[in-house]
């Protein structure tokens, strides 16, 4: 990242402006990738099986264990929701906003993946229940969650559409209903 983002410390990556800023595609895949990356180490310790349908398929000798389970689904999940929210700003006529929109996510999640090493680091390297973590862990992913729909809602760069009912559609359909399927697919 110091290299894409031309020697830029972290509070001047945190703190630019839009358009100030360059290479804001390979930041956000590189955040992106290192999101997906540390969200399945964490959450594969927590599904209780793979699949047996999925578990039985075997790729050049290989199967999926639950981390390999894990980051298909992460990674499955975050492309169908980067994909739904491009197509949703360009519906509503509004796809110029999208590059501002994933520009400032990107910050969002840079920071968000900063907290899920720190948590990786906690679960594997020091003495924890699990059981009780796995709480700590749902209300801390819940008030991530909660944090981001006011992040996006009241962020100065106006990143959701003006319109209510548009930024309703938002929430319901790109936010809320994607972290169900997530969460169908792993622990159901």
């Amino acid at each position: 990242m110091n290299i894409i983002e031309r020697e830029a410390n972290l509070k001047d990556f945190l703190l630019q402006k839009y358009f100030d800023a360059s290479n804001n595609l390979p930041s956000w895949i590189i955040t992106s990738c290192v999101t997906a990356l540390t969200l399945a180490v964490l959450v594969s310790q927590y599904i209780p099986i793979v699949p047996k349908h999925i578990a039985d398929l075997q790729i050049a000798g290989y199967r999926l264990n639950k981390f390999g389970y894990c980051l298909i689904v992460v990674i499955f999940f975050y492309a169908i929701k980067s994909t739904l929210g491009f197509l949703f700003y360009q519906s509503i006529g509004d796809g110029k906003k999208w590059s501002i929109f994933y520009f400032t996510s990107t910050k969002f999640y840079f920071i968000l993946s900063f907290l899920l090493i720190i948590l990786n680091v906690t679960h594997y390297y020091f003495p924890i229940d699990r059981n009780k973590a796995f709480f700590y862990y749902l209300c801390f992913f819940a008030f991530v969650f909660i944090f981001k729909i006011f992040f996006y809602l009241f962020h100065k760069n106006n990143i959701l559409p003006k319109k209510w009912y548009y930024k309703f559609l938002y929430i319901c359909t790109l936010q809320i209903a994607p972290l169900l399927l997530v969460w169908k697919l792993l622990f159901f």
